[in-house]
C-alpha cells in the first residue's frame, strides 16, 4: 500500500481497500493488518501481508544478516540511527492521515482541504452561492425573426431558447456543490457517486453530444475587434470602444442587442443571426461571473453557420459545467456560474423526493425535457442549504432517485436503443 504524507497532496497509486477479501476477515481471531512502521519492526511484532498470511519479520542483524559470509563484518555496532526507541512515540509518517469526517486516504481526495466541504465540517458555513442565471436575459430578445429561424434551427443551438430557467435554487444548487468532487467529477451521495451525462444533456436540452468539437484558442483584443468588424458588420472605432469598456476581449449583452436591433431594420440577415447565436450562447452555454458581458471568441464557432451545426454542443455544456462546479466546490468561492438550467433540471429529474418542483401542464414530450419544470420566483421554494444537506444525508436507494429517467423518443433514437 503507498504511503501518503499530509492533507493536500497525493504521494503515489491508491490500492483498493477491502476489496476481494473474504468472511473470515471479520472474524475476531482473523490476524489483523498492521502498518510496517519502524517501531513494529524493532518490537518484533507479526506482520501481517497483502493476502493476509502471517509473516515473520527478520531476526537480528548480528546472527541473522550475515549468516557464513566470510565478507561479514566482524563487529556490527546498533547505533540506533535509523531505529527510533521503544518509547511508544509515533514518528512523521506514523501521525494519522486523513480528514475528520472526510476521506481517509487523502491520495484519493487530492484537494479535499480545500474542499468547501471539509470547511463546513469544521463550522465554517459560507453564504449560499451567487448564481449567474441569465434565462431572464435569453427571453428579452425572444424567438428569432422568421427570416432567420432556418440558420438558428440549423446550428442545433435553438433548443436553447425555450430551455432556460428564469430562476435558480440558491439553496438546492449549494447544497449539491458541497456534494462535488473534481477529482471525481461526481457528487459523492449517500447513495454512491451520481453524475451529469451526455444522455442528461441529450434529455434535458436536445442538443447534439455527436460531432465534432471546437477548440477555442485564447483571443486578443485587437483579434476581438476584427472579428466583431467582420461577423457583426460594426465599425472598428465601435468594436474597440466596447472592448474597452469591457476591459478585454467581451462585449456587453445589452450592446449585442442593440446591434440585433438594428440588424434587423438593415435585413442583414447572416450578421443578424451571428448576432443572435452570440447573445443566446453568452446567457446560456457559457455565462459567466459579469452576468453581462459575453466573449468575443464564441463567435469564431458561429463563422461558418453551415459549419456550426455539425459541433457537438452538448459536450461543450456538459464540460463547462464540471469546470464550473469544480471552481465553486472550493472553499472561498462564493458564485456558480454556466448553465445554471442543466444542473438545476438535471436535480428536478433524479431528486424527485427532495424537490418540490413545479410541473408545466402543457408539456409537449417532444420538447426538452428542461422545459417540463418551470422555475420563477413563485415556483421555487427558499429553502436554506442547511436543510437541503439534511435531506441528501438521509437519501437511501429505496428513495427510487436513480430509477427516474427521463428519456424520450428523440434520445432514444439518437443513441440507438430503437
Amino acid at each position: 500500500m503507498v504511503r501518503t504524507r499530509g492533507l493536500g497532496r497525493s504521494l503515489g497509486h491508491v490500492t483498493g481497500k477491502g476489496v476481494g477479501r473474504g468472511d473470515r476477515d471479520d472474524s475476531d481471531d482473523a490476524p489483523q493488518r498492521q502498518r510496517p512502521t519502524a517501531s513494529a519492526r524493532r518490537q518484533r511484532v507479526l506482520v501481517t501481508a497483502a493476502h493476509d498470511e502471517p509473516v515473520v519479520p527478520a531476526l537480528d542483524v548480528e546472527a541473522d544478516v550475515f549468516p557464513d559470509d566470510p565478507m561479514a563484518p566482524a563487529d556490527v555496532e546498533d547505533t540506533g540511527a535509523n531505529i527510533p526507541t521503544d518509547t511508544g512515540a509515533q514518528t512523521a509518517e506514523d501521525e494519522h492521515e486523513g480528514f475528520s469526517g472526510g476521506p481517509s486516504d487523502p491520495s484519493v481526495l487530492t484537494q479535499y482541504a480545500d474542499h468547501v466541504a471539509c470547511s463546513v465540517w469544521k463550522g465554517e458555513e459560507r453564504p449560499e452561492l451567487k448564481l449567474s442565471s441569465h434565462g431572464k436575459k435569453v427571453h428579452s430578445l425572444g424567438m428569432p425573426v422568421p427570416a432567420i429561424e432556418g440558420l438558428v434551427a440549423g446550428t442545433g443551438l435553438s433548443p436553447l431558447i425555450a430551455c432556460s430557467v428564469d430562476t435558480g435554487d440558491r439553496g438546492l444548487l449549494s447544497s449539491f456543490v458541497e456534494q462535488w468532487h473534481r477529482e471525481t467529477s461526481s457528487f459523492h451521495l449517500p447513495v454512491g457517486k451520481l453524475t451529469i451525462m451526455l444522455e442528461d444533456v441529450s434529455s434535458l436540452l436536445h442538443l447534439p453530444v455527436v460531432g465534432d468539437l471546437h477548440a477555442f484558442q485564447p483571443l486578443h483584443v485587437d483579434d476581438a475587434v476584427q472579428m466583431l468588424v467582420d461577423l457583426l458588420m460594426v465599425s472598428t472605432e465601435a468594436a474597440r470602444t466596447e472592448t474597452g469598456q469591457c476591459r478585454g476581449p467581451y462585449v456587453c449583452l445589452q450592446w449585442v442587442r442593440d446591434i440585433y436591433e438594428r440588424r434587423c431594420q438593415a435585413g442583414h440577415w447572416t450578421v443578424e443571426a451571428h448576432t443572435y447565436l452570440s447573445h443566446l450562447l453568452g446567457c446560456t452555454h457559457f455565462a459567466n461571473k459579469s452576468a453581462t458581458n459575453v466573449h468575443v471568441v464564441y463567435l469564431e464557432a458561429l463563422r461558418d453557420l453551415s459549419q456550426t451545426g455539425m459541433y457537438a454542443w452538448g459536450v461543450t455544456a456538459l464540460v463547462h459545467m464540471y469546470n464550473q462546479l469544480n471552481d465553486a466546490s472550493i472553499s472561498n468561492s462564493r458564485q456558480l456560474d454556466g448553465y445554471i438550467t442543466l444542473l438545476q433540471c438535471w436535480i428536478y429529474g433524479h431528486f424527485p423526493s427532495i424537490v418540490e418542483s413545479t410541473a408545466d401542464q402543457d408539456y409537449d414530450e417532444d420538447s426538452p425535457c428542461a422545459c417540463r419544470w418551470i422555475a420563477t420566483k413563485k415556483t421555487v421554494k427558499n429553502i436554506l442549504t442547511s436543510v437541503y444537506r439534511e435531506c441528501l444525508d438521509r437519501l437511501r436507494i429505496s428513495d427510487g432517485l436513480v430509477a427516474v429517467y427521463y428519456r424520450t423518443k428523440r434520445v432514444m433514437r439518437q443513441f440507438g436503443y430503437t
